[in-house]
């Protein structure tokens, strides 16, 4: 099957420009054929909103102001997450395709490459990968290192940032179509994403829709934890989590739960889990996310309680610090998560994290509260009697860390 990490070997590192031509042909024009084809073929974002595609492209061409602009968003702050890096470092002619479509199609006279500080091999592909376009592409085009904070991605954040120097999301409305850089409408795209658009381009909305089975299109997933390969593997979209975890190596122990979405997402149980299919629609309707396509599996002798509060107080100190919520809500609730995990707890601070995290759900500045009191919510279910256990008996007999992709 053609598809993105289809090709030459990754371990080979960046896709040259003449190879890419070779093996896929010359890039298409980013037209209205272009626009109707991904009406068609019902292209999400694959960020973490799963927003469709030609929905958002065509509110940026339709603006009255014509000073657009498009941000290649390459921050990839989640720490489980792998997928846009290895895309910029092996096929960062296939995303730089994508933009170009992009701007042809919206209109857009400038493109920003917004890349993450700790991805410099990403970085440096890309700006390899520059030297070897047309010089117009060149020309309006240019590479901003983002912070290296897991807000720095959100696409109000990133348009601030280069902006004003500020990777903090703001206030909303307006969105980035109506008013991002410069004050101006601008498409704000996932890497991926923009690689699917340039496959598409070249192959047509049927052969998208045809790769993916009850779903269309593939989708690109990072596996860590228990399992055979951690890494990044491509699946067709609505292929199964057993599925996806057999290409990955396997189960290298029983599972216990998997973390479906990154830190953002939520735990789901194991055997409820591995029948779900990677389809962001149908995941949505049963109140999942895919997220930015992370499945990290807590093996049975992990613990969900430590894990948990691990990534809470993550999420703590990465919060934007611009609102109560998420200064002193978020910070109390992995506070009291940290007590329970390590056997130090007060006797209500369980009842406290239930209750807060209730509390603190849409009174945040931005969704950051809200994605960490989602994980937390999910825990609580999951993990329902390894939290009294650790609360009542202040013990634990599990701990087992989960393992990242390489």
């Amino acid at each position: 099957m053609t598809s993105l990490l289809s090709g030459p070997d990754r371990r080979d590192g960046m896709e040259s420009l003449r190879s890419q031509t070779s093996r896929l042909g010359a890039r298409p024009t980013g037209d209205d054929d272009l626009m109707a084809a991904l009406e068609r073929s019902d292209l999400r974002g694959r960020g973490g909103a799963g927003f469709p595609v030609a929905t958002k492209w065509g509110s940026v061409a339709s603006a009255q102001d014509s000073r657009r602009s498009v941000v290649v968003n390459g921050a990839e702050g989640e720490p489980l997450s792998y997928k846009d890096r290895l895309l910029m470092e092996t096929r960062p002619h296939l995303v730089l395709d994508g933009a170009a479509l992009a701007a042809e199609a919206v209109g857009a006279a400038a493109v920003i490459l917004y890349v993450g500080d700790a991805h410099s091999t990403s970085r440096s592909a890309l700006q390899r990968a520059l030297l070897e376009r047309p010089t117009r592409e060149r020309r309006r085009t240019r590479l901003v290192t983002a912070p290296a904070r897991y807000i720095a991605g959100e696409e109000t954040a990133a348009v601030h940032f280069v902006n004003d120097g500020v990777a903090l999301p703001t206030t909303t409305p307006p969105r980035p179509y109506q008013s991002g850089i410069g004050g101006h409408p601008t498409l704000v795209q996932n890497v991926e994403t923009l690689a699917h658009v340039a496959m598409i381009a070249r192959f047509g909305d049927g052969w998208f829709r045809a790769l993916g089975t009850g779903s269309p299109g593939s989708v690109l997933l990072t596996l860590s934890g228990s399992v055979g390969a951690a890494g990044v593997i491509e699946v067709a979209g609505g292929t199964t989590i057993a599925t996806a975890l057999e290409r990955a190596g396997g189960l290298t122990a029983s599972p216990q739960a998997v973390l479906l979405g990154g830190y953002f997402g939520q735990w789901v149980e194991a055997t409820a889990a591995l029948s779900m299919p990677l389809d962001g629609v149908t995941l949505r309707a049963a109140g999942f996310t895919l997220g930015c396509g992370v499945l990290a599996v807590l093996p049975d002798k992990g613990c969900g309680v430590l894990e948990t509060a691990r990534i809470l107080s993550y999420l703590a100190d990465e919060s934007a610090r611009q609102c109560g919520p998420c200064v002193f809500g978020l910070r109390a609730i992995a506070e009291a998560v940290a007590r329970i995990s390590g056997g130090i707890a007060e006797p209500d601070d369980l009842e406290r994290a239930r209750r807060w995290a209730g509390q603190l759900r849409g009174r945040g500045a931005c969704h950051h509260p809200d994605g960490a009191v989602a994980l937390l919510a999910s825990a609580l279910r999951v993990f329902e009697d390894e939290f009294e256990v650790h609360l009542n008996l202040r013990r634990c007999d599990r701990g087992t860390r989960l393992r990242r992709a390489a």
